[in-house]
């Protein structure tokens, strides 16, 4: 007896189609603002990762700082942090937003 109520449905109808675009319409909103940035920004580290070079001024996720002194083949770098003191770190630990704020701050005073 139950089931049968529950199988009815609304008896007013209509309006379901209106909620999947509603639906759908909120997927749209939340791919463009929450996914979508996050992808992009994923791609433009990704994309710095694989360009550093030897000579580049970086800063690790842990805030230090150095210069890129050896790529190695196995996804590390070989950071100077002072003359002579070589450590070895991955690649993944190169921080991009504070390289980019080392590098502008060292190009807006010259």
């Amino acid at each position: 007896m139950y089931e049968l109520l529950l199988f009815a449905g609304d008896p007013k109808g209509g309006g379901g189609s209106i909620q999947l675009v509603f639906l759908g319409l909120m997927i749209l909103v939340f791919w463009l603002f929450m996914i979508r940035p996050q992808a992009k920004k994923a791609k433009q580290q990704k994309s710095f990762i694989e360009n550093l070079q030897k000579g580049d001024k970086v800063v690790t996720i842990a805030g230090i700082h150095g210069v890129v002194n050896k790529v190695n083949e196995d996804g590390t770098l070989s950071l100077e942090i002072n003359p002579g003191s070589y450590i070895k770190i991955e690649r993944s630990s190169i921080s991009l937003d504070w390289t980019t704020q080392l590098n502008k701050v060292a190009t807006d005073k010259k």
